[in-house]
């Protein structure tokens, strides 16, 4: 790896409203869905608490693989150490889910049911933390704003 010696800029765009409202709309469906889908399964309690763990494991990890991404991104020091633990949380949480998958009882539309409410959980936490963090740069009604990046690597 090289320290890139250029600047780089970047443009970010306000979000608007129907992005919001849709990457919003899918975390709820996505956590909504797992979440009733764990209350009405037929499985033990510490099962069901394994899957509820996992998703809020990974939702977290999620947001914090988003925020040190854009951190980078924008210039802002992430440590190497943490960068790696953000990547590998995520992984972890989706090893996780697939083991627990795998190894269950459940019959197969099930299982993809879970892993398909798990994967747009992920996506739209990744979403709206962005689009959060988009609206935070904000404070007008500027469309779009320009980011310098200063310690762009490769």
């Amino acid at each position: 790896m090289y320290q890139n010696n250029h600047t780089q800029h970047n443009k970010i765009q306000k979000p608007t409203g129907a992005f919001i409202g849709a990457s919003w709309l899918a975390l709820l469906i996505g956590i909504g869905a797992f979440l009733v889908g764990l209350w009405n399964a037929e499985m033990q309690v510490m099962e069901k608490g394994y899957y509820f763990t996992v998703l809020m494991y990974a939702l977290f990890s999620s947001v914090s693989l988003q925020k040190s991404v854009r951190d980078k991104l924008e210039g802002i020091p992430v440590t190497g150490i943490y960068y790696a633990l953000a990547w590998s949380s995520i992984a972890l949480t989706i090893l996780l889910m697939v083991s627990g998958l795998w190894n269950s009882h459940m019959e197969q539309s099930e299982k993809g049911f879970y892993a398909i409410s798990f994967l747009l959980s992920i996506f739209a936490s990744i979403a709206v933390q962005k689009n959060t963090r988009d609206l935070a740069l904000y404070p007008n009604d500027d469309m779009e704003l320009e980011v310098e990046d200063r310690d762009s690597k490769e």
